[in-house]
């Protein structure tokens, strides 16, 4: 998320954020009196639903099983929705808040634990959706490491937020057609450990790069 706070332009960049439909999105939501900090909470919803979502299709069949999965992707989509409108409404639409800072980071952790513990718990591999949602977070701490320093804010990946929404967002939806060849969950155990992996190797990245950004002062 990029909710205003200290440095409005220390945000992550994102395409979609030029495109106009998210700018009169943007515009209708700030003209509104819904504030970027409850935009910020209501990303902990969508990926609440997302996980539980992610739960039960584990434990469901056929056509219960591919809704709970679109449900799934749907949600997850949600979530970065969120992360994408509670910044531009506090930014361009200068609607930011004092606590903004804690808002723009909180919501962002428990969701990544939300969504891969949960598809951890719904493939049968609870381990593995907790070291995706662990070195997830490890991402996000090295970057506010970084930026605690006086450094810019990191966002490289390869699996920073957008990266691993999209990997299990795919999951999900690749994962309806598993009935196709007699498959159940390795769809979505392949994405979860992408996401892991992925998300490891970029809190190194990024941890290498505050190391050699500090030392070249």
């Amino acid at each position: 998320m990029d909710n205003k706070g200290e440095n409005a332009g220390d945000r992550r960049p994102l395409a979609s954020r030029n495109t106009r439909w998210a700018q009169a999105l943007a515009k209708r939501l700030a003209a509104l009196s819904v504030t970027p900090n409850q935009i910020s909470q209501a990303s902990m919803g969508a990926a609440t639903l997302a996980g539980g979502a992610l739960v039960l299709a584990g434990h469901s069949d056929g056509a219960v099983r591919i809704l709970l999965l679109l449900c799934a992707a749907a949600f997850c989509q949600l979530r970065l929705m969120c992360n994408l409108f509670d910044g531009m409404v506090a930014v361009e639409g200068g609607k930011g808040e004092k606590d903004g800072p804690f808002w723009n980071e909180f919501p962002d952790r428990i969701a990544d634990l939300l969504i891969f513990v949960g598809a951890g718990y719904g493939v049968g591999l609870p381990a593995l959706g907790w070291a995706a949602g662990s070195f997830a977070i490890l991402t996000a701490y090295v970057r506010e490491l970084g930026r605690a320093t006086g450094l810019p804010s990191d966002f490289s990946g390869p699996m920073a937020k957008q990266h691993r929404m999209a990997t299990i967002t795919l999951g999900a939806l690749l994962s309806c057609l598993e009935g196709l060849w007699s498959g159940r969950d390795q769809v979505l155990t392949i994405a979860l450990s992408i996401v892991a992996v992925g998300a490891a190797l970029t809190a190194l990245r990024r941890g290498r790069n505050v190391v050699l950004r500090l030392r070249a002062r």
